[in-house]
């Protein structure tokens, strides 16, 4: 369901079987070291810096990344705009429609033309709208920059909101939010934001609801546009095989004269919501077997002081596959397939969520072990050892994450976004090691709630009624209503 376009960078067989006998190597390597020792090894290498970047603003205020890597002839293009669903205000969607509607036409070239175009190059793109941003992609061999650069200014730029487009778009959406509510893991997550956050922004369903993506045309997403996609707000992120000084005049040539359509519209968040109580929704579908469920409660922004450091606590808990949480629920207790909890941060607030699913007849029986484990690290903390195998856990996958040329991308994406600058990259080895023993339980006691919790519950109701308003103040929805 809305399968995004995205970027993938093939390696040659020969290159993926050295890459295989490599990694078997380090497994077994590492198998045969205490986790402590591994560890040390780690402390032995130097930490992962971020290769240079120039960053500068256009005239218009457009802020430019450019980064060079020549490992492979590509280069990752990617415009971001502070254009997400918290925008929305009273029209659920209408940041995903206006995003998915910007490749539908410019003015100088049709739907059909642009994806003719970047197809017969062999490029990969897409554009999205998530919670907060919104922004279009695209990857392509460095030798087709002429050609896909100019298009890529058409798209962000000089979008038409084709009405034939739009209308045909939105009623595969309309489709698509009816097929979602026969899978109760695909709207989890919405339900559990709007639980949480209420009426602020950050409790917008971002594919909106049937009721109001009916309402939406392409004159809102074109009003939208205008409000939202302004250059003084935005990022332009080039990354991969090219020369700097060329790419930064190109972008000039290209990019200075965007110039914002309209005014920019002030738009209500709301208020982040103090709940006083804990409270339960529980969101009936009469013929399910079983029971998906989340609680949590608020959590941090991405700029955080304290993110890396809860990241290390949070893997401990429920961050990976040998998560306490995962251990008892499913190892050890065998009542689910998985389950995990994270911490989902935003500009300004953030979310603490544990989530699992299992049958219906062992829902409670999961849910309270859940609780107890959360009470259990609480009550005891984090031993030396669990908290050294986490902190090689994070150090070992950190560098992997920032290896190709979009992921780069996104990382500039979001230093420009959330504020935060590339010592998040060269000290993060730093932040992570020193985490104590210690600090584990102030960051236990100040960012992973355990009271006053707020709890969503997708399943048969008949069966979970009696039982689920023992957890707090119970609420009733109906899966088939088109509400979250």
């Amino acid at each position: 369901m809305r399968q995004q376009r995205h970027i993938h960078i093939p390696i040659p067989w020969s290159k993926r079987i050295l890459a295989a006998a490599v990694a078997a190597c380090a497994v077994i390597v590492g198998l045969s070291l205490p986790v402590g020792d591994i560890l040390a090894d780690q402390r032995e290498t130097p930490s992962f810096q971020l290769p240079r970047y120039e960053k500068f603003k256009l005239q218009n205020g457009l802020t430019v990344y450019l980064m060079e890597q020549h490992q492979v002839p590509l280069i990752y293009v990617s415009a971001l705009f502070p254009a997400g669903a918290v925008k929305d205000c009273d029209k659920p969607g209408l940041a995903y429609l206006t995003a998915e509607a910007l490749l539908f036409g410019t003015w100088s070239y049709r739907k059909a033309q642009i994806e003719d175009r970047l197809e017969f190059l062999g490029a990969r793109y897409y554009s999205y709208a998530n919670l907060e941003t919104a922004g279009v992609s695209v990857s392509f061999m460095s030798t087709d920059l002429d050609q896909v650069l100019p298009l890529f200014k058409e798209v962000i730029q000089n979008p038409t909101f084709d009405p034939g487009e739009f209308e045909k778009r939105k009623k595969r959406l309309l489709l698509e939010l009816a097929q979602e509510k026969e899978r109760p893991s695909a709207v989890l997550d919405t339900y559990f934001n709007k639980f949480l956050f209420g009426p602020h922004g950050y409790g917008n369903p971002i594919y909106g609801t049937r009721a109001s993506v009916q309402k939406i045309g392409s004159r809102d997403a074109k009003a939208f546009y205008e409000a939202h996609y302004r250059p003084e707000d935005s990022a332009l992120v080039i990354v991969g095989d090219f020369q700097t000084g060329p790419m930064k005049r190109r972008v000039q040539e290209l990019f200075s004269f965007w110039k914002s359509a309209g005014k920019l519209s002030p738009s209500e968040r709301g208020l982040l919501p103090a709940h006083d109580r804990s409270r339960i929704l529980l969101v009936n579908k009469s013929d399910s077997t079983e029971t998906q469920f989340a609680f949590g409660g608020l959590g941090i922004p991405r700029n955080h002081p304290d993110y890396v450091a809860v990241r290390v606590v949070n893997t401990v808990l429920g961050g990976r596959f040998t998560s306490l949480l995962n251990d008892a629920l499913r190892v050890s207790a065998g009542l689910t397939y998985g389950a995990s909890s994270s911490f989902n941060t935003y500009r300004d607030s953030g979310s603490f969520v544990v989530s699992s699913f299992t049958s219906t007849e062992n829902t409670f029986k999961a849910v309270d072990l859940a609780l107890a484990v959360l009470n259990r690290i609480h009550a005891e903390g984090v031993d030396e050892e669990t908290l050294t195998s986490a902190k090689a856990y994070l150090i070992g996958q950190f560098p992997t994450s920032y290896e190709t040329p979009g992921s780069l991308a996104s990382l500039l994406a979001s230093m420009f976004f959330y504020g935060f600058d590339e010592t998040f990259v060269s000290e993060y080895r730093k932040r992570v090691e020193g985490v104590t023993v210690e600090k584990t339980r102030e960051l236990i006691a100040r960012h992973f709630p355990r009271d006053r919790l707020q709890f969503v519950l997708i399943g048969k109701a008949l069966e979970l009624r009696d039982r689920a308003g023992n957890y707090g103040e119970l609420y009733e929805k109906e899966i088939k209503s088109d509400r979250f």
